[in-house]
């Protein structure tokens, strides 16, 4: 007995590709998976031995995951925090983020991840937004929450140390970290209590198991930092559990062994980050994966160690993690043969980068598409080599792309992309109006991307709306230019925002990082000229020795567009 979720009809484009994959078209939702808390339990139940999380040489086992995140969740419950209430978790990827996740949600309360390089602002926005009623915050980070004017409705801070987890080696991660590398600015905040103490203060069988249902909400994950006032995607239970069902069949393709046991998923990504959060740990856990937690991925020689120690299997990363690391000297010295699935998401893969990590590493990435709104992967390439494109609709999405009057586009023509799904939110947190903006009138979710889909049903991403450059009336996609431009070899990478023009209206502008430092501009403009139609050219380029970033690498137009402004 299962419960069926959403159907798609088999007359789509993609339907003829599941077949000739092989893969399940049809999607339900097992009916032994009422909530995250049944993929958590059952992890537990059947991997109890095998690691589930490593970091700096440290490992706890599925058994011992279980136990901690039990002990957090009963020492919320004994906070007097009731069902939906929200805590927010504002760390890296260390072993207290998995504890503490897990406990949030065993407690049946509502977890919001928030990025730990927020500004005091930015974290004054997210706790008094959500509501949020408690604070797992590092130390690092302390002094950040101590300067929020207004905290709130936030009444129980719980602040970790960066080596908490890692036994006596803690000690001395600890005072390098404070003495040496002075990573720990000076902070006071009243009342607050150690991930220790918490970890520490209330037994793991006085958890109760509170009652879930699919549709109470499992996560608030905010989106729409770079657009204006960031906004909380509400993802229930069912949202998040369908996407990491939805994921299985397509990476059992790669691993169609039933036994994971030691198998590591390199975490490079920050688990507060969605495509992380459901690539990473919880299809990680679904699947018994070992998940190596990379705290800084910015680091390359440390990243570098730890490939060569745990050889995963596994990598989700965005374009400039694998451009990065195939163009650094440590990492190319590295045998990647273990290396099986090279996931690429969170921004568009270029071509450029694709070829130059499968001729390193033998391993082509797959690359996928989604949105914090959709849990995130609406699309996946089958296995099958990298394509260009972001792949097919997931099981049971429903994907169509409109024109600007609302209008479905044929094959092969631009149009913006929409979709329906399980693995969809519910909605923006207490912003009902801004909901109805990117809900079109059939309820299908406006992603505010643009893009092509094929013949057999392949999508590929032109640009975002608001990226799109008007040049004399022509429609010039940054996606585009950067890739092409990036290909040049003297290029590490690039960025493009369109700038005004008297003559043009807009045209397009090229930050350009270089690989070589022999570039010039007149080679730049050279190879543009090979390889762009002449509107699409860049008429200004501009030499910066780095291009700015999130935190899960996706170049900022936004930033690149302050810049610009400032001059």
């Amino acid at each position: 007995m299962t419960e069926q979720l959403f159907t798609v009809s088999k007359d789509v484009p993609w339907y003829k590709t599941y077949q000739e994959h092989g893969i399940e078209f049809d999607f339900s939702l097992p009916n032994n998976i009422n909530s995250l808390v049944d993929i958590f339990e059952q992890a537990f139940a059947r991997f109890g031995e095998r690691v589930a999380f490593t970091c700096m040489d440290k490992s706890i086992t599925y058994r011992e995951l279980d136990n901690y995140s039990r002990q957090i969740a009963a020492y919320l419950q004994s906070l007097g925090l009731t069902k939906g209430d929200k805590v927010a978790v504002m760390m890296p990827n260390i072993l207290q983020y998995p504890i503490a996740m897990i406990g949030i949600v065993r407690a049946g309360l509502t977890l919001v991840n928030v990025n730990p390089l927020y500004t005091s602002h930015e974290l004054e926005h997210q706790l008094n937004d959500s509501e949020a009623k408690a604070l797992f915050i590092v130390e690092n980070f302390a002094h950040t929450f101590e300067k929020v004017a207004n905290k709130g409705q936030v009444k129980h801070v719980i602040v970790a140390s960066l080596g908490d987890m890692l036994g006596l080696k803690g000690l001395l991660v600890n005072a390098v970290v404070r003495h040496v590398k002075k990573m720990v600015p000076d902070w006071n905040i009243p009342g607050h209590i150690s991930f220790k103490d918490a970890l520490n203060a209330v037994p793991a069988a006085n958890y109760t198991r509170p009652e879930l249902q699919l549709d109470e909400i499992a996560a608030l994950q905010y989106t729409g930092g770079t657009t204006g006032v960031a906004k909380g995607a509400m993802l229930s239970h069912r949202n998040l559990a369908s996407n990491v069902e939805q994921c299985v069949p397509f990476v059992s393709k790669v691993f169609p062994e039933k036994d994971l046991s030691g198998k590591y998923i390199a975490v490079a990504l920050p688990l507060y980050h969605i495509f992380s959060f459901t690539a990473c740990g919880l299809l990680g856990m679904k699947l018994g994966f070992s998940m190596l937690l990379i705290t800084n991925p910015r680091d390359f020689a440390a990243v570098c160690k730890d490939f060569a120690k745990y050889k995963p299997v596994f990598f989700p990363a965005v374009n400039t993690l694998f451009n990065g690391l195939v163009n650094h000297d440590g990492f190319r010295a590295l045998d990647h043969s273990n290396l099986r699935l090279s996931l690429g998401g969170g921004m568009s893969v270029l071509s450029d980068t694709a070829k130059s990590w499968e001729r390193l590493t033998g391993n082509y990435i797959v690359e996928g598409y989604g949105l914090s709104e959709t849990s995130p992967v609406l699309t996946l390439n089958p296995p099958g080599g990298y394509t260009g494109k972001i792949g097919i609709p997931f099981p049971a999405t429903d994907i169509k792309l409109f024109d600007d009057e609302g209008n479905e586009v044929a094959l092969g023509e631009a149009g913006e992309i929409c979709a329906k799904g399980p693995q969809v939110m519910q909605g923006y947190w207490k912003r009902d109006d801004e909901t109805a903006k990117v809900t079109t009138k059939d309820g299908y979710f406006r992603t505010g991307d643009i893009g092509i889909m094929d013949e057999k049903g392949f999508v590929k991403i032109v640009d975002r709306k608001k990226d799109m450059i008007l040049v004399s009336g022509f429609n010039v996609y940054p996606n585009e230019v950067e890739e092409v431009m990036a290909s040049h070899p003297k290029i590490l990478e690039c960025g493009v925002i369109g700038v005004v023009d008297s003559h043009s209206g807009e045209v397009p502008k090229i930050f350009v990082v270089k690989k070589d430092a022999s570039l010039t501009t007149e080679e730049v403009r050279e190879w543009a000229k090979e390889n762009l139609t002449g509107y699409k050219r860049p008429k200004y380029i501009e030499f910066v020795s780095e291009l700015p970033k999130s935190n899960v690498g996706k170049i900022l137009r936004k930033e690149l567009r302050k810049l610009e402004e400032s001059k």
